[in-house]
């Protein structure tokens, strides 16, 4: 099986040199495993997914860590976050760093526990799926942002990619490049380990009533969050819907894409749009079973926007930045026009606002970019280049502050 080399290795490797600890999240079967024993060889690794191992970290920990020696790695360490305690003494007892990573595929229980316990002593990272730049083997890795520095910096590197829609339906899960696994077998076995693993933890009612739910909620990628709509299909409570979201976000199935919030914005709405974080998961649980049924269907458009938002995500996480804080949208009737009016992403840096829409087509207007005057009113930030990403051939720009970019660019 050959290794594919992950972006953020780099960064993972000076954070393990300037910390103590080290706790890289993410999915399950993103890779987060692979990447760690790839790097740091001769670290000793142990998995907590191991129920005897578990039993002994939790009632024998001296004796643990005696056959666990230092530098070690603990693998799905949320499954016995007590053992923090016990790492916080020992790595209070000397300024050695990287005595110790962790990863684990239950995001804010991990940041929970580290937060509690090793504040201050351990450097959190996220790892997603490959992304296109991993897939295509491009060394570039700067967050996406809409400058002329960025632009003139990602042309150096830049490659068509003539198969998106095939790469949209497959996915971005590793096994599925690195092996010829059949794409079907792959997410069907991934769905029933999710659900095994990860699910039967968290919630108490049976897999097929969630199988349902993870399916209406796949069919609503790149949407609003409504919980009641959600409810209706499911057959359970809205509280019920809340807690499964919540589920799914902690176990990095979906991302939540939080409105941007400003007092100039008065007619804004506050609801966060839902994205699953893998468009090969999203085809397979709805049931799109090849490319081009994708690409001809009613959601393809959503699930284009869904895979684009999440390789911007991953050109973030990759570089070690909370993309958090920098990236949300913006939906409101603030705009002098009748009806709502919305701006897919807004990207924030240093001050400015970067407006982003992102459209399936291969002929892009300036009408598209006609709500980004309406970050004019935020008068504390500057309204940067607007950015057109769709499946147009080459950069364009169609007003001097709106530019068309082919996905290649992200």
């Amino acid at each position: 099986m050959a290794y594919i080399e992950r972006a953020i290795s780099d960064i993972v490797k000076r954070r393990v040199k300037s910390s103590k600890c080290l706790l890289l999240t993410g999915a399950r079967q993103v890779g987060k495993s692979t990447l760690i024993k790839h790097e740091f060889s001769d670290y000793n690794r142990v998995s907590f997914d191991d129920k005897m191992t578990r039993l002994q970290a939790k009632e024998e920990p001296k004796l643990f860590f005696l056959n666990n020696p230092r530098p070690l790695f603990i693998d799905e360490v949320q499954k016995e976050n007590s053992i923090l305690e016990d790492v916080k003494a020992l790595v209070d007892e000397s300024d050695e760093r990287g005595q110790f990573i962790f990863s684990g595929s239950q995001k804010l229980e991990l940041m929970k526990g580290m937060s509690e316990s090793l504040a201050g002593r351990v450097s959190v990272l996220e790892l997603s799926g490959l992304s296109l730049r991993e897939i295509h083997n491009i060394r570039f890795n700067r967050h996406f942002v809409p400058t002329t520095e960025y632009v003139a910096e990602r042309e150096k590197e830049l490659i068509n990619y003539d198969n998106i829609w095939n790469l949209i339906h497959k996915g971005s899960y590793p096994e599925l490049y690195d092996i010829d696994r059949e794409w079907q077998d792959f997410y069907s076995s991934y769905v029933d380990t999710y659900l095994e693993r990860d699910i039967n933890e968290l919630i108490a009612e049976d897999s097929i009533t969630f199988l349902k739910f993870l399916t209406a909620v796949a069919a609503r990628t790149g949407e609003m969050l409504n919980y009641a709509n959600i409810a209706g299909d499911v057959g359970v409570s809205e509280p019920t819907i809340k807690k499964w979201i919540s589920i799914l976000e902690r176990t990095g199935i979906i991302y939540l894409l939080q409105p941007y919030s400003a007092s100039a914005l008065s007619r804004a709405i506050k609801t966060p749009k839902i994205y699953f974080r893998d468009t090969g998961l999203a085809c397979y649980l709805t049931r799109w079973l090849t490319a081009d049924a994708l690409k001809n269907s009613a959601v393809a458009g959503n699930m284009f926007e869904t895979y684009v938002v999440s390789e911007i995500i991953k050109s973030y996480s990759n570089e070690g930045i909370d993309y958090r804080f920098c990236i949300f949208y913006y939906r409101g009737k603030d705009k002098s026009s009748s009806g709502e009016n919305e701006i897919d992403l807004i990207i924030e840096e240093n001050g400015t606002l970067y407006p982003v829409e992102i459209k399936m087509t291969g002929n892009p207007k300036a009408s598209m970019g006609s709500t980004n005057p309406v970050l004019d009113k935020i008068s504390d930030k500057k309204r940067g280049l607007g950015v057109i990403l769709c499946l147009i051939d080459k950069k364009t720009y169609l007003r001097e502050n709106l530019v068309a970019l082919p996905l290649k660019y992200v």
